[in-house]
């Protein structure tokens, strides 16, 4: 008998679709997966059942009547708590917002709905969705499913475990600076931060920023394209929307069979912070392993380390944007947002037309080397998962750091110049703990990134999550 919660999205789509299985049986597995999962690792802060279940017999009916069907269509999906849901808590993760519920989706929500999606329920995120973990005080921590005791990072943890347990197929997430890749990274599944535009961001603050986007988690390089495709779409309303420039990300994915031809770079680390030597051995293989499948793979060097400090004053600025209209609140917040937002409001103006000149001298480093190479792959996180008591790891390659934010470097470097990105589990190290290899794109590159990444992981499966079996 099949697995139903384990099954792929694309599987359980295409059978939705042919009446091999109805959208309440799908539901109804998931649902069964949550409650035995989802009490270890408190990944699901929110949940839908009744909604849902109105929902999938909705897209029952559709289906019966011979309705036009979505990319998405029966698929129950997850959306990280900072998102609007009409009708259903949103609390951004706040004591703050325990109780508020907001009566308009965010127009990724309702592209999801537009495409078939069942939207099932909320993911943990720390507050605002500003950490590098996935604690709050409101629903306390996010457990990792291949060891509770170590964090799934963050701020996109809640989403990234639901879906490596298999509560979901598919499920929402964020990325500012590593909010979808590390969390990825950490639970072993796929995660794109998308290029900005491609997902209009409305619903949160900063119509005209393309630093904060949205991006999919899913299991498989194919499941996160299936689920891109019912996420972008041109918006001639929102300032930065742009109209994706592939029919269908899941098509070119599906087509992709060799790397035959493509030049890429292997990077150990682009940040000048360090990466643990068993990290840097399993991505760098995995890279290597690319020639196979006809890759032309470099070992390069390759240092954008100046803009750490730029990125950490352009996050000031955006940090102070997005809580403009909450200022008074901020001595009730949590230290990390509330030193986010002091830490903004110190900035001048040259300080901000400085940092904006750094960002435009790093991009050009990437510029050249995107031009040279189809991809660059560095690791998506420098150390495997900590405790999840920590707020962030303080050693890297025995180096200590001192604060949360510049261990995800690698990441949020790549934030800083606008360019797609994605994470693909690339092995597992002696403690059975996954490892992501991050891949670096030019703009629009989505299709070609996860067409990359399918074949990393046709080359190394990693299996379920140990504590999630």
């Amino acid at each position: 008998m099949v697995n139903v919660s384990r099954s792929s999205a694309v599987e359980l789509v295409a059978r939705i679709k042919q009446g091999e299985i109805s959208p309440v049986e799908v539901l109804d597995a998931h649902l069964e997966t949550i409650a035995a999962q989802n009490p270890k690792f408190n990944a699901i802060v929110t949940l839908a059942e009744d909604k849902a279940r109105l929902a999938a017999k909705a897209a029952e009916a559709a289906i019966s009547n011979g309705d036009a069907l979505g990319p998405l269509h029966g698929l129950p999906v997850v959306i990280k708590d900072v998102t609007l849901t009409a009708g259903m808590r949103t609390t951004y993760g706040s004591p703050l917002y325990k109780d508020f519920v907001p009566v308009e989706d965010a127009a990724v929500v309702a592209r999801l709905r537009k495409a078939g999606a069942i939207i099932l329920g909320k993911t943990n995120t720390p507050e605002f969705a500003t950490g590098a973990n996935t604690v709050n005080a409101l629903f306390g921590a996010t457990r990792n499913p291949w060891n509770p005791e170590l964090s799934p990072a963050g701020s996109s943890g809640g989403s990234a475990v639901a879906v490596a347990s298999g509560m979901v197929p598919l499920a929402h997430g964020t990325d500012f600076g590593c909010s979808v890749r590390i969390p990825a990274s950490f639970c072993g599944i796929v995660g794109v931060r998308t290029t900005g535009g491609l997902i209009p961001n409305e619903g949160m603050r900063l119509p005209w920023d393309t630093g904060q986007v949205h991006g999919p988690l899913a299991r498989s390089a194919e499941d996160a394209a299936l689920m891109l495709d019912g996420m972008t779409g041109l918006d001639p309303f929102w300032p930065t929307s742009v109209m994706p420039p592939w029919e269908s990300a899941l098509a070119a994915v599906e087509k992709t069979d060799n790397a035959e031809g493509m030049r890429v770079a292997y990077v150990s680390d682009i940040s000048g912070l360090g990466v643990d030597r068993d990290v840097d051995d399993l991505c760098r293989a995995a890279a290597q392993r690319l020639e196979d499948d006809g890759a032309i793979v470099e070992d390069i060097a390759f240092d954008v380390s100046e803009g750490i400090e730029a990125y950490k004053v352009l996050r000031g600025q955006w940090m102070v944007g997005q809580q403009l209209e909450r200022l008074s609140m901020l001595p009730d917040f949590g230290p990390n947002l509330a030193g986010n937002i002091r830490d903004g409001l110190k900035l001048t103006a040259e300080s901000i037309a400085r940092a904006e000149a750094v960002r435009e001298s790093v991009w050009r480093k990437f510029r050249s080397l995107l031009s040279r190479y189809d991809f660059l792959l560095t690791p998506t996180a420098p150390v495997t998962p900590y405790p999840v008591e920590k707020n962030f790891p303080d050693l890297i390659g025995g180096k200590r750091l001192e604060n949360y934010i510049d261990w995800v470097a690698s990441n949020f470097l790549v934030t800083l110049v606008g360019f797609p990105a994605g994470s693909v589990p690339c092995g597992k190290t002696s403690a059975e703990l996954p490892v992501g290899l991050q891949i670096i794109g030019p703009r629009f590159s989505e299709p070609r990134i996860l067409g990359l990444s399918k074949l990393v992981q046709r080359r190394a499966p990693i299996g379920w999550p140990t504590f999630a079996r």
